[in-house]
């Protein structure tokens, strides 16, 4: 009697353990990641671990995006897709047209032309989120542009700071953009970098600083409070997108959205 009860109890730990294997496989969904540039997107799926990549600029419409991208992971498996967009971005998606991008991108149903749920975030915000680690932080993007975002004890806010003045002409984008670094040169972009993250840092009273994008290792010797992102952090933030309670997903008719990972209420975008 004792020996059958053996049994049964490994048994019944046996199926607890396929129980538990199975919702973990349900709770986490795999994720495809895209990350868009001015130049070039991005993407990544869950379980992989090298980028692809496809150009993008002026002739890129979300249409020619999501050909490009199913084409390109056709061999790779997700049940979701996390979108960094390099624009202000509302419940319903983009809320304005991309400057280094084609024309199309508001009103797009991203989660009908992909055939499953689509969260999309700032491509800025997307990096901050994957290099957050507590606190008060601020993240300024170095690429085509300057992305910006704080994140304030698990409060995301988006920024614009790039349409700051400098001086009477021009802005912290188009200086610090990959524009500005031409014309300006190397030893003045990082002056001008230098002061500005000073001066960010000062007046948003941050804990530290990250920069991220494709010029952020131009910064050799980055100061105290001051750290260099990785150039995945991206995709660990569109990875962790799905976590978070609060941000809208968009859903392909009647496809559901899916259960997610963890139940998280502290955190929201505004």
């Amino acid at each position: 009697m004792a020996q059958r009860r053996k049994v049964l109890t490994r048994a019944s730990s046996k199926r607890t353990v396929r129980k538990r294997a199975q919702k973990t496989a349900n709770d986490c969904p795999r994720t495809l990641v895209i990350d868009i540039g001015g130049t070039k997107i991005k993407l990544l799926s869950s379980g992989e671990t090298e980028p692809r990549r496809i150009p993008s600029g002026k002739r890129m419409t979300p249409t020619r995006m999501v050909d490009g991208i199913r084409e390109l992971a056709a061999d790779w498996k997700y049940d979701v897709v996390s979108i960094g967009y390099p624009g202000a971005v509302g419940h319903h998606g983009p809320r304005s047209e991309p400057g280094n991008l084609g024309p199309g991108w508001v009103g797009f149903d991203f989660a009908a032309a992909f055939e499953c749920p689509v969260r999309i975030i700032n491509d800025a915000a997307m990096q901050a989120l994957g290099s957050y680690e507590g606190g008060r932080m601020l993240f300024l993007g170095l690429g085509t542009g300057l992305g910006s975002t704080m994140i304030a004890e698990n409060v995301i806010v988006p920024l614009e700071l790039g349409r700051i003045l400098y001086d009477e002409e021009r802005t912290l984008g188009a200086l610090l953009g990959r524009r500005g670094l031409k014309t300006i040169g190397k030893s003045l972009w990082r002056e001008v970098l230098e002061r500005t993250v000073q001066a960010f840092t000062d007046a948003f009273m941050v804990d530290y600083v990250v920069l991220g994008g494709g010029n952020a290792k131009l910064m050799k010797d980055p100061p105290a409070g001051v750290r260099l992102g990785h150039n995945l952090t991206a995709f660990r933030g569109g990875l962790r997108l799905w976590d978070l309670d609060g941000i809208k997903t968009q859903s392909a008719g009647d496809v559901a959205p899916p259960v997610k990972r963890t139940a998280n209420d502290d955190w929201r975008i505004v």
